[in-house]
């Protein structure tokens, strides 16, 4: 299928590499349909976008790349929504915010990551507690302050 974004331009996507969010994102209910695409660069970085609206794009990132204690439960009526199978099927994303004034003030919300049955083609965006941060830092100010500092050898996880 042939797919046009505002940032990447016109370009081919299979159609067994779309993933379908049946709820939505938050703010976005109506775009349901994406695919994942890399970045240009050698970074971690990925782009969700949808293939219905060109405008529509997430920059995303697995969690355990800069938070590595971050763990989940995920719902059993969102893994029934995903149709998930095995834990290995799942993916665990979370959405980035980079200020176009300062790339290096990265954020992540921690509190809204998105889970993704790779087997079934579907995703889901969870809503968590507030204990997760919406803007959680991906470069923290240095020092003794950061109580988040993610203990080494630990792997973002999601609870089945």
């Amino acid at each position: 299928m042939k797919c046009t974004s505002t940032r990447f331009g016109l370009f081919e996507v299979r159609d067994e590499s779309v993933l379908t969010f049946p709820s939505g994102l938050l703010g976005f209910p109506e775009q349901q349909r994406y695919v994942i695409l890399d970045h240009d660069t050698e970074a971690p970085f990925k782009w969700l976008q949808s293939v219905e609206e060109p405008a529509l794009a997430f920059v995303i990132l697995d969690p355990a790349l800069f938070h590595p204690g971050y763990q989940i439960d995920v719902p059993a009526d969102a893994l029934a929504e995903i149709r998930a199978g095995e834990q290995e099927d799942l993916s665990l994303v979370v959405i980035l915010t980079i200020p176009s004034d300062d790339p290096g003030r990265i954020t992540a919300n921690l509190r809204g990551p998105l889970v993704i049955s790779h087997k079934a083609k579907i995703g889901k965006q969870l809503v968590l507690s507030e204990e997760f941060p919406t803007r959680h830092p991906l470069f923290p100010v240095s020092g003794p302050a950061m109580s988040e500092t993610p203990e080494a050898g630990l792997i973002a996880d999601c609870k089945v």
